[in-house]
């Protein structure tokens, strides 16, 4: 027989060095709002999966709101992006804390005790597009005027220390798309600079970041798409055309050093090497048209598909490409948020027990043989988390 050592308990000062896994993956549906008619037809909803017992559910339902744009986690909370509103969230309980009306709020991005939000809406001008709040209790710190920040809507962020890039696009005023990253010192609070991405990299909205470089994702004046390279050490950029065909909602993720993205309509997925600057072919094992791509910390890809008006499904894939398993959520499900937590464990909290056939699960809800595993560490045996040593 084996052994195996059940954790329970945490958090005494004699540690075992902890192990990351998800404890949950946030879902924020977007919804469908009809704007013939002026009517909530699917609300906005956020949702819970547990990677473990495979298990989805709706967690809250924000009525009022016309669409949904962001959701991110830190700490103990999370944080959501609704129509003209943010909403903090306790993490474990899913109540709502504290909420801040902002007109035309899109994307958030948090840097300590701070969280940076862009603007833009549709036929909308605002005296400010970038403005920053206190996460405590989401009370304006500061905005940026249209003379001290930016000129135009903004969209997406990446934080890379403590400077945050903005891109500006102009996404709403058809025929005047911009491309540009704004420059923000989010340590002293001070709009920097801009870069000009070119002719080419026009509209840029995903981004993403290797370490090095950061890349955003172009729609350019929306007859094809690009892809711009940022130097974050120089400010240097490159742009690299890659279709005649534009991205429609951005649909791209950072995947094993590649820039997984996908060709609005479209029912595969490319992969462009950022080493040779080209694509390099399509994603196998990935067949259908996406919305959103997100990776958790183990390689795994949550794909979403949805028709806009009346269904969502969630995708996941292993490292290898495939299906894990799919679920079914709420309407136009936009936005995904992985809530990474570790486990540290005493010594004296180690108890060893015999295994014979057990249900055992990695941390990242797949199913495994006792035989396989190679590697100490934590892992789901019949529903308890469980330290196995070889």
């Amino acid at each position: 027989m084996k052994k195996i050592i059940i954790l329970i308990g945490v958090l005494f000062t004699q540690a075992l060095s902890g192990q990351s896994y998800v404890q949950q993956v946030l879902i924020l549906n977007e919804g469908y709002f009809d704007y013939n008619t002026n009517q909530i037809v699917e609300p906005v909803t956020v949702g819970s999966y547990d990677p473990v017992t495979q298990i989805y559910s709706t967690v809250d339902t924000i009525t009022g709101a016309r669409f949904a744009s962001d959701i991110i986690i830190d700490g103990d909370y999370f944080f959501v992006a609704a129509d003209n509103t943010l909403y903090k969230y306790d993490l474990d309980t899913y109540s709502i804390i504290n909420s801040q009306t902002i007109p035309g709020i899109r994307n958030i991005v948090i840097h300590k005790n701070n969280i940076v939000v862009t603007r833009g809406e549709y036929l909308t001008d605002y005296d400010s597009y970038l403005q920053v709040y206190s996460k405590i209790d989401l009370s304006l710190i500061t905005q940026f005027d249209t003379i001290t920040g930016p000129k135009w809507p903004t969209q997406n962020m990446i934080v890379t220390d403590s400077i945050v890039y903005v891109a500006i696009n102009n996404g709403y005023e058809w025929g005047n798309e911009k491309g540009l990253i704004g420059i923000l010192d989010i340590k002293n609070i001070t709009y920097i600079n801009e870069i000009d991405l070119g002719p080419d990299g026009k509209n840029p909205d995903n981004m993403v970041f290797d370490g090095m470089n950061i890349y955003t994702v172009n729609n350019k004046d929306w007859s094809g798409a690009s892809i711009s390279q940022i130097d974050i050490n120089t400010n240097s950029t490159l742009t690299f055309n890659i279709g005649n065909i534009n991205i429609g909602c951005g649909t791209s993720c950072l995947r094993d050093n590649k820039i997984n993205y996908q060709m609005s309509g479209d029912n595969q997925l490319f992969e462009w090497d950022p080493l040779f600057t080209t694509t390099i072919g399509t994603t196998p094992g990935l067949n259908n048209n996406y919305y959103e791509l997100a990776v958790d910390n183990s390689n795994n890809l949550y794909a979403t598909s949805t028709d806009w008006v009346s269904y969502g499904t969630v995708h996941i894939y292993d490292s290898n490409n495939m299906l894990i398993n799919s679920f079914s959520c709420g309407v136009s499900l936009g936005s995904i948020a992985f809530d990474n937590r570790s486990t540290p464990v005493s010594i004296n909290e180690l108890h060893y027990i015999d295994i014979v056939d057990h249900n055992i699960y990695n941390l990242s809800g797949k199913q495994v043989n006792y035989s396989t595993i190679s590697i100490p560490g934590i892992y789901i045996v019949n529903g308890i988390k469980t330290y196995i040593s070889k």
